[in-house]
């Protein structure tokens, strides 16, 4: 049996991750952060025993700046594959923490690429990257193109993100970036524009809202769907050789675009509903970002399916369904099975 770490296992990816591995049979170790509540609603759902009844998911308290224990924990499982998703991760909030997101989103990445050059060394190691590296530089975006981050976030995953590639060729770690263009999904949190979107058009559609406020309607973002790009991580992991590779769906959409499929989806028209609120733009825009995923077609055999606009009705119908009662975003065996072939 394969064994796996997930750093933000609590979160959209973290917990998508977790239903592909134990899926394929891996035993589950997910990090934690001690906090004063607790937010484990994207895992609960997940089945934590196989048929012989074997517990194979395990959760554990850790600070990812905290080397020491990080280093005790992978020396106790002693991994295959170690996935770092964790972050602080909403790139507006990024410009109001800096700091923070220095520390969670840049430093814990080296720390935990330390711990597990000590303590596991024969573990493959993933990094979550992201397309905010990329910043002004023109679309298409490829693993080619010269970065140019426009937030602390994106600075903050640059230098966790070529410290990963250092530790690759100083140290022969195996260690792969993904370089993931924006991915959701009912996960995400709805402090993201796609998911305030959708479920601001759900609440306003059974009556429990009556606006919507956003910012900037002209950003284009090249949207796909969480479960697919976490394939992707999987899928890194299982090749011969490390390497970095952009996983995007290759097409843009605007918000305003987005914001239309998902009214329109429910019969309503956007612009009777939406306010503007200026504070809502970031300090430094990013305008468009749209990848180009060619070598991760060529090399993963993996592309993506749902896309944009696609995306924004899949996660209002979602949303609506939350409304009534049903809640439990549960992906079936048959998807894992046709995404990973």
């Amino acid at each position: 049996m394969k064994k796996a770490v997930i750093t933000g296992i609590t979160g959209q990816d973290g917990s998508y991750l977790a239903e592909l591995l134990l899926h394929l049979g891996y035993e589950v170790h997910g990090l934690l952060r001690r906090s004063s509540s607790i937010a484990r609603n994207r895992i609960d759902h997940i089945e934590r025993f196989d048929r012989s009844g074997k517990q194979r998911l395990f959760l554990h308290y850790a600070d990812t700046l905290d080397v020491i224990k990080i280093s005790e924990l992978l020396e106790e499982t002693r991994p295959d594959e170690v996935y770092n998703l964790a972050a602080q991760s909403h790139v507006r909030v990024s410009f109001e923490q800096p700091m923070t997101t220095a520390q969670y989103t840049g430093i814990s990445a080296l720390a935990l690429m330390e711990a597990v050059r000590n303590s596991a060394p024969g573990a493959k190691f993933y990094q979550a990257s992201t397309s905010e590296m990329f910043g002004l530089e023109a679309p298409p975006q490829n693993e080619k193109t010269r970065f140019h981050p426009r937030s602390p976030y994106g600075v903050a995953k640059l230098f966790a993100h070529w410290s990963t590639i250092n530790y690759r060729e100083a140290h022969g770690l195996f260690a792969s970036t993904g370089i993931l263009f924006n991915h959701e999904s009912p996960r995400r949190g709805q402090n993201f524009v796609t998911r305030k979107i959708t479920t601001g058009a759900a609440r306003i559609s059974s009556g429990l809202e009556h606006s919507l406020t956003l910012g900037n309607l002209d950003a284009v973002r090249d949207w796909g769907y969480a479960p697919e790009y976490v394939v992707a991580m999987w899928k890194m992991l299982q090749q011969p050789d490390p390497g970095d590779f952009v996983v995007a769906t290759g097409e843009g959409t605007t918000v305003r675009e987005f914001l239309n499929a998902s009214f329109a989806s429910l019969g309503l028209d956007w612009e009777n509903f939406v306010k503007f609120d200026d504070n809502l733009h970031r300090p430094a825009e990013v305008d468009k970002l749209i990848g180009d995923s060619g070598e991760a077609e060529k090399v993963l055999n993996w592309k993506a399916s749902i896309k944009g606009t696609d995306l924004a009705v899949l996660m209002t119908k979602w949303d609506v369904q939350a409304i009534r009662g049903n809640s439990i975003d549960t992906i079936p065996g048959e998807f894992w099975e046709k995404a990973i072939a």
